[in-house]
């Protein structure tokens, strides 16, 4: 399928008649994918998107401005202000696909008055001789059914509010649950076993007997109320769950508030100043072992140097006197030497060498011995000495480093434990903030009493439903002749069991396929490709899970708002491909919260390999100069528009080209 042509008359900013080309085609042998529309914020882009939308499915099309709004009233908001009363608003799309093998082209034409009758406007479908087609415009809703479903047409036509909503829930919002239920085929065996339902309660009735009848239906009704009452619980429940996370995160705000304004150390006051006076009152014990310390033999170490002289000094006094004693034995034993050395008859030169010998060696005797000592120590008084030295000072030193080092300890935790204190919240400021905290608790209390009331009158209501409806297979198999048509209601029951198992089956094969396609889509578009290697979707909710390399969970937290909005781009393209449905793709606003990096990851990577064609409308910020430029250089840009509206008039027009 191709977009070629949107015609515009009347409708929404655009006055008068307004024609945007949207072939990709550039000539006969080149196309390029993109479709750039650039426009202000408020200056028609997503009307553009409405108009597409509107044109495709009429009074089911889903458009950002319609919210409660009759289909009617809708239509009457989408005329412009300056439209003349009696003429029309219309909206032309024209399209191309394949059918029976050969291109066909239709014109979709919806046209309306100003205040539609009947609230509807008129339908026109045109071939490509632009013949009007009354038969197909009868049967367009079926047809377009078939080209584009209305339940997956989101995953072609979003904007990036749906990227960002996406982005920032856990669990995927309803209108993509709803198309990934459409792409999976779940709607359709859901609708079969409706059916089927439907089909067992008429033959029920078909073959039960007249005084029986009125006991069926009164089980039937019971049934319907409480199926509707279970809706609305059900709604109740969703309901009250936002309400429930709403009411949590204001607490949280509350209690990092409390934290960072003072509130919780003021509430610890006391106990952090008595941490402050037991480790004072260990401090001041430390500062005593200290003070005895010093009054011990600690203060020697002041002149340790000068002790270290005295007994150097002592033992060189101790070695003279040992050299006196010596001294006159030594002299003795010399002239009994020489006296020997006369009677073995040696020569004389011999003798006067030894005398020499001798002579030097007492001379230098005699010059140590002459050394007047003036410390006069013993040897009792030298040993004291290097006891002190060695062994008594070296502990005190020790000691005295120690008990320093812990009262720095000491003081330090009470420099913080007084900033800690400084910090705390006044009296009144402190009572204020736990108000505020008490507050929000109760409100978090019974909003999830609340929920919990609910959620238990929901089981409630499941558990009742069931039984109903066990009643009401009892009923039938006690009450009911089966003799011609139990075998329908007994197949039935098999189909439903069957369509249960196909349904989980059928799920689990597309979302094996579809999570290999979101895991390759958003690794392709990541910077950090080592940072996710798996993406797992929950068979139930839908939800995406992201598992490393080593198959170990990675929190969404950990994803930077550009990287879950890559995510959630990641995830409509991969529904889109698993789709398999060769159909355009148009985004509005794109880029939102993305950095750098990631924005041109998306500039080079995903418009130009969205689809086929790509429509994109984007503000000056969103799709700059640098990366339109990227587009064209790529050369993957067909065509260029600029929405130039008019603040005054508050009217938008078409011209070609871009801001840039």
């Amino acid at each position: 399928m191709k977009f070629l042509e949107l015609v515009l008359r009347n409708f929404g900013p655009y006055c008068g008649k307004q024609v945007i080309n949207l072939n990709p085609e550039i000539d006969e042998e080149n196309s390029r994918p993109i479709i750039l529309l650039g426009g202000m914020n408020g200056g028609g882009k997503t009307t553009l998107m409405d108009a597409i939308r509107l044109a495709l499915y009429g009074h089911r099309a889903q458009c950002s401005t319609r919210g409660n709004l009759s289909y009617s009233d809708f239509l009457t908001q989408c005329v412009n202000s300056h439209t003349d009363p009696v003429e029309k608003t219309r909206i032309e799309l024209v399209f191309e696909h394949i059918e029976n093998d050969k291109p066909a082209k239709y014109r979709v034409v919806r046209t309306w008055d100003k205040n539609p009758k009947d609230g509807k406007d008129h339908l026109g479908i045109l071939d490509a001789n632009e013949w009007l087609d009354t038969a197909l415009a009868n049967i367009w809703d079926e047809y377009i059914e078939n080209l584009l479903p209305l339940g997956i047409s989101n995953l072609f036509l979003f904007d990036g509010e749906q990227v960002k909503e996406l982005a920032e829930q856990e669990i995927p919002p309803p209108i993509v649950v709803e198309a990934i239920s459409g792409l999976l085929g779940l709607e359709l065996a859901e609708r079969l076993a409706v059916d089927l339902e439907i089909l067992v309660n008429r033959k029920r009735k078909e073959i039960a007997d007249i005084k029986y009848l009125a006991n069926l239906e009164e089980i039937e009704n019971r049934l319907k109320e409480q199926q509707k009452e279970y809706d609305a619980s059900t709604l109740l429940l969703t309901s009250l769950q936002e309400k429930l996370k709403e009411v949590e995160l204001h607490q949280q705000l509350l209690v990092d508030k409390f934290i960072s304004e003072g509130g919780k150390i003021a509430g610890e006051r006391s106990q952090l100043e008595k941490q402050k006076s037991e480790i004072t009152a260990s401090a001041e014990k430390t500062r005593q072992v200290m003070c005895e310390l010093a009054a011990d033999i600690l203060p020697l170490a002041l002149i340790e140097p000068l002790l270290n002289q005295t007994y150097t000094q002592g033992e060189k006094e101790l070695h003279i006197q040992e050299a006196k004693i010596a001294h006159d034995l030594l002299v003795a034993r010399d002239k009994r030497l020489l006296d020997l050395i006369h009677n073995l008859a040696l020569g004389d030169d011999k003798v006067d060498k030894i005398k020499h010998f001798i002579n030097q060696e007492n001379q230098s005797l005699e010059e140590t011995t002459t050394k007047q000592p003036w410390l006069l120590t013993d040897t009792e008084t030298l040993h004291q000495l290097d006891n002190i030295i060695r062994h008594h000072l070296r502990t005190a030193k020790n000691n005295a480093e120690d008990k320093l080092n812990i009262l720095q300890t000491k003081e330090e935790e009470i420099i913080t434990l007084e900033r800690q204190i400084q910090t705390a919240a006044s009296p009144e400021d402190y009572q204020r903030l736990v108000d505020e905290l008490q507050q929000a608790q109760e409100q978090v209390a019974k909003a999830k009493a609340s929920w919990e009331i609910t959620k238990r009158r929901l089981d409630e209501l499941d558990s009742n439903i069931r039984n109903t409806k066990k009643e009401l297979e009892n009923y039938t198999e006690k009450n009911i002749d089966r003799q011609n048509k139990e075998h329908i209601i007994y197949s039935a029951a098999k189909v439903q069991d069957t369509l249960k198992i196909f349904r989980e089956k059928l799920t689990l094969r597309k979302l094996n396929k579809l999570e290999v396609e979101v895991t390759e889509c958003f690794r392709y578009l990541l910077h950090k490709s080592d940072l996710v290697h798996r993406v797992a979707i929950d068979t139930n909710t839908f939800s995406l899970s992201l598992y490393d390399l080593q198959g170990k969970p990675v929190p969404k937290h950990r994803l930077s708002a550009g990287e879950k909005q890559l995510l959630a781009i990641a995830f409509l393209w991969g529904l889109a491909r698993v789709s398999g449905r060769r159909l355009p793709v148009a985004i509005d606003t794109p880029l939102g919260r993305l950095d750098s990096s990631h924005r041109g990851n998306l500039v080079e990577r995903y418009f130009p390999s969205a689809s086929h064609q790509v429509i994109l409308l984007s503000t000056d910020t969103e799709i700059g100069k640098p990366e339109v430029e990227t587009l064209r250089e790529n050369e993957a840009i067909a065509r260029e528009y600029l929405l130039k509206y008019d603040s005054s008039t508050r009217q938008t027009t078409i011209q070609p080209g871009y801001f840039f």
